[in-house]
């Protein structure tokens, strides 16, 4: 705990960048097919990529998860480098868009690295057996992968980051601090040890899927009841659910200092 006090100081000083890339839940928003006045809306924050930030300092590019919209996502933002992605868990829709860090990897001429927990780790190699094959098909990147836990921070280009465990139902997976900014998505309960690492922060991102319970997602009371807990002095809402409802009708119902988070949205850390 003394270490991470120490990196948390050490830190503060360093000004961040958070643009949300995406804020949907696995099938996104509008859901395919889906008639209702949520999917149907054309208000830009209705529109709801997979979950996913960038993180940038100092001229480094971060991204948190890779999921199937990770393309889409980094084309709008305009980056042309990759420093490292780092992956929460396992789940399709924050893993599967990894292929597509090939245009970094073809023009950075280097691996780029990957952040992730040695379950995590096994999982990218079976679902990308191709990227990690001893004899590589011509054209597919190549991936250094970093192991993380809970149990230490790191640094990536002498970022300091906190991994933070979360309970995604039954599964252990990973939020992270960067300075200020505490970004948790797909939580559903914190260990009392683990929410020690938030405390303190100013602005938290965190899930909630609409009002209704659900086996491994916070939901909107849950979640205002963590963030009354943390206290931060600005909380946005991912991870949104159509079922959430329409988002300038639910952020009229929220505290002064909780918002709905929507895609592009852009946050400054100082």
């Amino acid at each position: 705990m003394i270490l991470i006090v120490i990196l948390i100081f050490k830190i503060l000083t360093i000004q961040f960048k958070i643009t949300i890339l995406g804020t949907g839940t696995s099938q996104g928003v509008p859901i395919i097919g889906c008639d209702c006045q949520v999917c149907q809306s054309e208000d830009p924050k209705d529109k709801r990529l997979r979950v996913s930030i960038l993180v940038q300092v100092d001229g480094k590019n971060i991204v948190v998860d890779a999921g199937p919209d990770f393309r889409q996502q980094l084309l709008r933002t305009g980056i042309r480098h990759l420093d490292a992605v780092i992956l929460t868990h396992e789940h399709n829709d924050h893993i599967i868009g990894v292929d597509d860090v090939r245009p970094f990897y073809f023009r950075q001429k280097q691996d780029i690295p990957f952040y992730a927990t040695e379950r995590v780790q096994e999982n990218l190699k079976k679902r990308f057996g191709y990227i990690f094959a001893k004899d590589k098909y011509p054209g597919v990147p190549s991936l250094s992968l970093n192991t993380i836990s809970k149990e230490a921070p790191f640094e990536i280009n002498g970022i300091p980051i906190i991994p933070i465990e979360v309970m995604h139902g039954k599964l252990p997976i990973l939020g992270f601090r960067f300075g200020d900014f505490t970004y948790i998505t797909d939580v559903l309960t914190i260990e009392p040890e683990e929410l020690k690492k938030i405390m303190g922060t100013k602005i938290l991102v965190i899930n909630a899927l609409h009002y209704f319970e659900h086996y491994s997602h916070l939901n909107v009371p849950q979640a205002l009841e963590l963030i009354e807990k943390i206290n931060p002095e600005k909380a946005y809402i991912t991870h949104v659910s159509h079922h959430m409802g329409l988002s300038a009708e639910v952020n009229k119902t929220l505290p002064s200092n909780v918002a709905l988070a929507y895609d592009t949205q852009e946050i400054l850390i100082n």
